[in-house]
């Protein structure tokens, strides 16, 4: 819908004289007017097409019918929309297309109550009074047979009308080009790819067909014979930190298929996670009562989920309850505060990160809390504090449409950020240049403008030669830098021996390239960078990114549209969480525990002393939790809710050791992950959809999510768990309210990041479900771009930061020829304990593999499919290979969401002196023919599917 801040357009609209929004189309005016005119191929948001006729209306001094969805109004025109002639050819359209249908379809209800068979089709026909005559019936097609090879969805096109919906969804919004219209008249049809079934075929499962047809000729195969359904109920996607807002379809308490919503971050889209990865909360092996371990049961992790009981025994809240906060808090006052962490989730709410955290301020008496953001993004975090005075992106993702270009680094968005990822596809579309700066050549690039493959851990080479042509050729935006940037001269000096063409031998990028994406960003209108866990899990990450706070500052590319710097956020609150204070050496809102003022101010605000010092960060933990009996500092409890450390910290063999050493460990979750095998007491808690609270997408999007199922069994939710944690470690907590509190909670969170959030009221979040911050009263509409006039430092200007070249922890050699490169996958997430126990996306992707360019394999003699051993100095794995030409020679590809062959066996732990996160993407590895893949964990299929090995 077009702006109501755009000029008026007066016109005629069956009779009445009113107004248009320019630029609307007649269709758009009249549902804004409340009058009702039928559609099938149009839908809002999507290009109208015009195609299905459903829609004309009569435009005084026309001779034909014009069809109202792509027909913009003029002044002074004169529509008829509902006269007897438009209404015939209406009912004409609709009687033929509903005809044309078999009696059989799926079922629906509308909000009035109404069924049918048709979806839309049939809603129209009844609106219309339109029922099919015999004698059009009797010239009905032949029925093709349905299509039912994709494990999610299922087609039916004797129920396809043609409208091409499902064409313009999959090519021109989600930008998939897997959906196509082919062959000619009688004969035409929706095909997938070269008219193979669906499920052999390119399809990534986004489900943005499904929801744009509109008679179940495609539809989620759990919708397959009815439609109808209990309730519907709106929340926030559980996965990735874009943030889409969904609503889920329950019946008999369960989810049954999930829709898209018109959030801010998504306008109704969502990937293959968010669509048809709910199930996981229904699964048999949820956590539904409190366990404690057997005693003498040695601390090791089991293989299959099933078996617990030979481990661990049921028992009663009170009991747990009892032993979980009896004995953390015994600990405290016997070794000291020191002696205890926690470990908080980027997975739960906002309310629960502020209260994890608050927890083991007051109730543990230390700052040794932390949370994922220490392996995805902790060094960009501090470069972009340590910079710009705010570790929060400076433009949101779907801005790309306003930048010129796009520079896609060290991330693959297809895969990790797939609904963000549209919005880089449409703009490549619309004339934008994406730049993708990245070791692995990943889908994006098929958008790409200039494709930058540089050799892994080369990243500031490669970064400070583009600086280097940006100022060694006028191209710096002099007044920018002069009025709101320091250290310049600093930089100009440092970048000075860094030319494209000494650094094209390091970095593997040609000079001319590097000067041409130089040259490019810097004359841009706006240039924008995007990046992710390539740029950070480095021991040099923060310069890494010191450096792209540079180039954007250099060139002015920060504080307008279309530009700035924007670290795409992996879980779906790691930015939430980041910003409840979940980080060892922040309160909430980034404000140091070191600073006098703001410990003070917290010390009242909480009515309690706290530590002054900076606590220990996941890595630093796990050495602690090894460390001598006689270090005061030695960890020797933990409490983790919400992760699953064993799965992704690096150099699991160490992590996996210190979890089991300590004398007390209290694991809250939802399944038995390989964490809480190694838990002395295990407290089950709820799913994301089974409670009521915010989350911060990658956006700063501040959003709500509502609970829409209760937590099965004796399964409890995260807010009371913790609070009744937190009266047994000596704490008088109440949060009154529904929810166990929920809404207290962020109130007093509110008061907490007043800077940031002090116009975001809970009654807010109720009524509009997302508000972007900074949001400082509540008639803020909330700053999608900030530091358009400064910066929050000190200065208020940018402090530009110069970097070298530092080399990885660990190098290749001759006994160790490869790099390990880590990441995730489209279908799975994070450790895989959610996704892995989803139906469809297990189906799709249910077998771990390692990625190789076909040189290599050739190399080594093998083929796609052989069981390849990666080695490290410090683990090893057994694992089918794929072929991948995008991954580069010399480098092996494994995602980590394989408990089976887990990557991070592998990863060295050595961290970046200022981010103190591990460097997961880079360390030495040797890749030997051969070796016997671990089966499952139990949850997995491990079925092989035709297409999994496929280059």
């Amino acid at each position: 819908m077009k702006s109501p801040d755009l000029p008026l357009v007066s016109f005629k609209l069956d009779g009445r004289e009113v107004q248009a929004i320019q630029g609307e189309t007649i269709l758009q005016a009249a549902d804004r007017l409340g009058v009702q005119i039928p559609r099938l191929c149009y839908k809002e948001g999507y290009r109208p097409d015009g195609n299905c006729r459903s829609c004309v209306v009569e435009v005084g001094g026309e001779r034909v019918l014009a069809p109202s969805c792509c027909r913009a109004v003029t002044p002074g025109m004169d529509v008829k929309a509902t006269s007897e002639r438009a209404r015939k050819s209406q009912a004409m359209v609709v009687e033929m297309l509903l005809a044309d249908l078999p009696e059989h379809g799926f079922k629906w209800t509308d909000a009035e109550g109404r069924r049918g068979q048709h979806g839309e089709l049939s809603q129209w026909a009844e609106a219309l009074g339109v029922t099919p005559r015999p004698e059009l019936v009797a010239l009905r097609r032949d029925e093709p047979m349905p299509d039912v090879s994709h494990p999610a969805m299922s087609v039916n096109l004797e129920a396809c009308i043609q409208c091409t919906r499902c064409v313009r969804a999959c090519r021109e919004e989600q930008v998939n080009d897997v959906i196509g219209y082919a062959l000619r008249g009688n004969s035409s049809k929706v095909v997938f790819d070269l008219d193979d079934p669906m499920g052999d075929s390119t399809c990534v499962a986004c489900g943005e067909c499904v929801q744009a047809c509109p008679t179940g000729a495609l539809m989620p195969k759990t919708m397959v014979g009815s439609q109808v359904v209990d309730r519907k109920v709106d929340s926030v996607c559980p996965f990735c930190g874009v943030g889409c807002l969904v609503t889920y379809n329950v019946r008999d308490e369960k989810i049954v298929s999930v829709e898209g919503r018109d959030g801010p971050a998504n306008h109704g889209r969502l990937c293959v996670k968010g669509r048809f990865g709910y199930d996981y909360v229904h699964h048999e092996q949820r956590l539904i009562k409190p366990l404690v371990r057997k005693p003498g049961v040695p601390k090791e992790i089991g293989d299959t989920p099933a078996h617990w009981s030979d481990v661990f025994r049921e028992a009663t809240w009170e009991e747990a309850l009892d032993l979980a906060g009896g004995k953390l808090r015994q600990l405290r006052d016997t070794h000291g505060a020191k002696s205890l962490a926690g470990f908080g989730s980027a997975k739960g709410s906002n309310e629960e990160a502020y209260l994890f955290q608050k927890l083991v301020r007051t109730g543990f008496r230390s700052n040794n809390v932390d949370h994922c953001t220490r392996l995805c993004h902790a060094s960009s975090v501090a470069a972009l504090l340590e910079g710009v005075g705010s570790g929060a992106v400076s433009n949101q993702v779907n801005d790309v449409e306003n930048a010129e270009l796009i520079l896609v680094i060290g991330s693959n968005p297809t895969a990790n950020h797939p609904v963000a990822a549209t919005w880089m596809k449409n703009a490549a579309k619309a004339g934008r240049k994406i730049v993708l700066a990245d070791p692995r050549v990943t889908d994006i690039g098929r958008h790409a403008w200039r494709i930058m493959q540089f050799k892994p851990d080369t990243d500031v080479a490669m970064l400070n030669a583009i600086i280097h042509t940006v100022i060694e050729e006028g191209l710096a935006d002099e007044a920018f830098v002069r009025e709101r940037a320091s250290n310049y001269e600093a930089l100009r000096q440092n970048v000075k021996d860094y030319s494209p063409e000494a650094m094209a031998p390091i970095c593997g990028v040609p000079a001319q390239v590097l000067r041409d994406v130089a040259r490019a960003f810097a004359k841009a209108k706006g240039a924008m960078i995007l990046w992710g866990m390539g740029v950070s899990q480095h021991v040099h990450g923060t310069d890494n990114a010191r450096c792209l706070i540079a180039l954007s500052t250099v060139t002015g590319q920060i504080g307008k549209p279309g530009s700035g710097l924007h670290p795409l956020r992996g879980q779906n609150n790691v930015q939430g969480a980041s910003d409840a204070g979940l980080i060892p050496m922040m309160f909430p809102n980034y404000q140091r525990v070191d600073n006098a003022q703001a410990h003070a101010w917290f010390e009242k605000f909480w009515n309690t002393p706290l530590d002054p010092r900076p606590g220990y960060t996941v890595v630093e933990i796990m050495h602690k939790a090894l460390a001598d009996d006689t270090d005061p500092h030695k960890i020797r409890g933990m409490y983790i809710m919400g992760e699953n450390p064993a799965m992704s910290d690096p150099d699991l063999n160490h992590a996996r050791h210190a979890l089991a050493s300590l004398e007390h460990l209290v694991v809250q979750d939802i399944f038995m992950t390989e964490t809480a095998w190694l838990a002395d007491v295990v407290l089950p808690a709820s799913a994301w959809p089974e409670k009521t609270g915010t989350v911060s997408n990658t956006d700063r999007m501040v959003q709500l999510g509502r609970r829409a199922l209760n937590p099965p069994g004796d399964a409890k939710p995260d807010l009371w768990i913790l609070q009744q944690i937190a009266r047994r470690v000596g704490l008088d907590w109440n949060y009154p309210g529904e929810e166990c509190g929920v809404a207290a909670v962020y109130e007093e969170m509110r008061q907490a990041m007043h800077a940031a959030i002090a116009g975001i009221s809970w009654q807010r979040l109720e009524r509009e479900s997302s508000v972007t911050y900074p949001c400082l009263s509540e008639d803020d509409p909330g700053q999608p771009i900030v530091f358009t006039e400064r910066f929050p430092t000190q200065d208020g200007k940018v402090k530009l930061v110069p970097a070298d070249i530092i080399p990885a922890d660990e190098r290749p050699d001759a006994q160790y020829p490869f790099v390990l490169i880590t990441g995730r996958q489209l279908e799975h997430w994070h450790t895989g304990s959610m996704t892995r126990r989803a139906a469809v996306l297990d189906a799709i992707e249910p077998m771990a593999t390692a990625s190789m360019n076909g040189g290599d394999l050739s190399a080594l003699g093998l083929q796609p499919g052989d069981v390849i051993t990666v080695q490290s100095r410090r683990g090893e794995v057994a694992i089918h290979v794929r072929r991948d030409d995008g991954t580069p020679t010399g480098a092996v590809f494994i995602p980590f969401a394989y408990y089976e062959a887990a990557a991070n066996l592998m990863t060295n732990a050595a961290l970046d002196p200022f981010g103190k996160i591990p460097e997961f993407k880079y360390c030495a590895v040797k890749v030997l023919s051969g070796g016997t893949p671990r089966a499952p964990a139990g949850y997995g299929t491990g079925a092989t599917p035709a297409n999994a090995l496929a280059a």
